[in-house]
Order: structure tokens, then sequence, then C-alpha cells
């Protein structure tokens, strides 16, 4: 299991499923699933993964750096860790996904869609963060769920933050903001997403991590990333990190542009980038007789009119 990543792109299975290295003991779980558990951890349970979507690349490649001297126990950890590529099927066909988009299927969604690959994967993925959390009481759990955008970003790279009914905790916006990211955005409603099921179920501080633009295996920058890169190294053996030299900007959600029908239309253009702002008035979309307007200055994330019917087009923010 010395190179989980590669072998789990190869579709191959470990010859053995337990090992230890050092401290650490490894044990494969399923295709893309490993739980790395020391001897004694300090800091609680862990989940980092990526890969949910298999055109988003860079995150994987990072994955494995950071993955690496683990798996030679090589440094120490002071978490129990679950890693998850989401998505191994898609990574391979390096596509972003099979049947249907997996980061929408979460918290039991799946059950709605038509049977597929994406459905059964999230089905698994559930499974395992409930296994993971039941199997320990620690009081610290986090969830980092690594991406990359489909569109160029003003912030490269942006935190995603599932609704939460209790404040956040400064000091997780604050690793956030050390980790690189330039700005954060606070969702108000339940979704789909890896992250949101693992902070509606588990408690957990989860966020769905950007790290600039989707691209092929072998295309990725990974110096863009260095500091985000640097800042999960730290978090794994809790050796210190610089602060930001400055905090992220906040935004909330003001409006969700929702694709309805055929007729769905929005009034961008295809290079729109996530968090261009449109002035208060703005004719953002329409959908037959539904018109979706600016109501202050608000900025876009995530534009997409070819979503299916009834996703979401895009997220319109206002910063906090």
């Amino acid at each position: 299991m010395d190179d989980f990543i590669a072998q789990t792109l190869r579709g191959e299975r470990p010859a053995h499923l337990t090992q230890r290295c050092g401290d650490i003991t490894i044990e494969w779980l399923d295709e893309g699933i490993i739980q790395l558990t020391p001897r004694a951890y300090t800091r609680g349970a862990l989940v980092v993964s990526a890969g949910i979507h298999g055109n988003e690349t860079a995150p994987v490649e990072m994955l494995g750096e950071l993955l690496a001297p683990l798996l030679r126990g090589e440094r120490p950890l002071v978490w129990r860790l679950l890693v998850v590529l989401g998505s191994p099927a898609a990574l391979r066909a390096g596509r972003r996904f099979m049947d249907y988009d997996l980061n929408r299927l979460f918290g039991g969604r799946w059950q709605e869609a038509t049977p597929g690959y994406e459905t059964a994967r999230a089905a698994r993925l559930e499974q395992a963060l409930e296994t993971f959390f039941a199997a320990g009481d620690e009081p610290v759990r986090w969830h980092l769920d690594l991406h990359t955008a489909i569109r160029g970003s003003q912030f490269p790279r942006f935190g995603v933050l599932p609704a939460r009914t209790a404040a956040w905790p400064e000091d997780f916006l604050t690793w956030l903001g050390d980790a690189g990211l330039q700005a954060l955005v606070f969702h108000r409603a339940p979704g789909g997403t890896f992250s949101h099921f693992s902070c509606e179920r588990f408690d957990a501080l989860s966020c769905t991590l950007e790290l600039g633009k989707a691209l092929p295996f072998g295309h990725n920058d990974l110096s863009q990333f260095a500091l985000t890169g640097r800042a999960l190294a730290a978090l794994l053996d809790d050796s210190p990190l610089p602060a930001a030299d400055a905090p992220p900007r906040r935004f909330e959600v003001a409006q969700q542009l929702t694709r309805r029908s055929e007729h769905f239309v929005l009034h961008m253009s295809g290079d729109t980038e996530n968090f261009t702002a449109f002035s208060a008035g703005t004719l953002l979309a329409e959908d037959g007789d539904e018109r979706y307007y600016a109501q202050d200055v608000e900025r876009v994330l995530f534009p997409n009119p070819s979503v299916a019917l009834g996703l979401r087009a895009g997220l319109m923010l206002r910063e906090m």
C-alpha cells in the first residue's frame, strides 16, 4: 500500500489489506478508501477526501504527496485518519462523473436517483464515514474535501462551508485561512455534498476546499497550492504553521439559481469567473416566467447552465 493513489488508479487491490509502518496501522477498506491509525493520537478523527469528481486531479496528486511519507512510516500522525478517493472509476476515465454528479447524492439522496455507479458509490462512502466515526469517541472531528473548480476564479483558493446550526469555531476558520484560502463561503441551506453529509450526520467540522481549476493528471502546477499542502502536512503531524498574511474574505449565499426547465437561460458568458460581481438589479437568469435578479452587489459561484433539471445552476453571494 506504499502507493495507494497509483494502485487505485490502476484498479488494483493490495496484496496485504492491513500492514504496520512504524507506529501507524494502515487498513485498505475498499477501493479508494484506507484508514491510518497511529498507536497514540491526540487531535481526533480526520477525513481527507479528493476525487469526488474524476476530472479534478490536482487534489489527488497533492494527497499522494501527503500520504507517501506516512505510508513509509517516515512521518508521525496525530489523527485517526480516513483517506477517501471519491470516484475511482471517474478518475480512471478522466470524466467528471460516470452517470450522475456524485456530490449531489449524499445524505441519502442517492436513493432518489436512477441506480448507477455514483448512487452505489455514495451509499458506500456514507457507510465508510458511519463506520469510521462510530469506531471512536473523539470530540474533535474534521472533514476536508479537496476539489478544483470547473471555471477560473477571482479567488483561486476558496472554501465552501455547509449549513450548520452552531457557530463555526474560529480556530477552524483560522486554520482554513492559514491553509491559503482567500475566501470562505457559508451555506445557509442543506445540500447533497459530501461535506454537508459529514457535518450534518456526524457534527464534523467540514469544508469543501476549491483549489484552482480542473485539469488532467500531469498538467497541474502544485506549486500554486504549496501553502495548502504545507498546512495539510502540518495538520497531520501537528507541526507549527505560519499564520496567514490576511484572513480570508467571508461570503454567504444570497440566492440559488436553479435550472427547472429546458427554457433556463443564464445571462453570463461562458468564461465568467467565480466571484464575478453583479450590481443590484442585474438580470442574472430566467426560466420561463421566473426571473432571477441581483438584490444587492452579488458575486456568482459555480455558474453552470448545463446542469440537470432541478439542480443548482449557480449560487449568488453577498460579502459578510
